[in-house]
């Protein structure tokens, strides 16, 4: 079945650095535009940043850009959110989602000293 599962959080300091991972099965991976999302606590889930199937093409929030890098492994089935630079702002549960809805489970990322 289609499922898609991030991996990659996890506690980090004001500054530093993550990549999560969101690995894909079930499904032709490369025929879809591929995003992730963030939700923070008592907020609406929000657009991080997104790539189109091939991968030649890619946007961003305003907030994320130039401290986060989307990009996907189409032999590996897997889209991946490198994030560098990072504030306390950026603490949320992220999600890699389809282009047509299909969402994964999340993985918690907290930014804090």
């Amino acid at each position: 079945q289609v499922q898609l599962v991030e991996s990659g959080g996890g506690l980090v300091q004001p500054g530093g650095s993550l990549r999560l991972s969101c690995a894909a099965s079930g499904f032709t991976f490369s025929r879809y535009p591929m995003s992730w999302y963030s939700q923070a606590p008592g907020k609406e889930r929000e657009f991080v940043a997104g790539i189109t199937g091939s991968g030649g093409s890619t946007s961003y929030a305003d907030s994320v850009k130039g401290r986060f890098t989307i990009s996907r492994d189409n032999a590996k089935n897997t889209v991946n959110l490198q994030m560098d630079n990072l504030r306390p702002e950026d603490t949320a549960v992220y999600y890699c989602k389809r282009s047509d809805g299909v969402w994964g489970q999340g993985t918690q990322v907290t930014v804090s000293s």
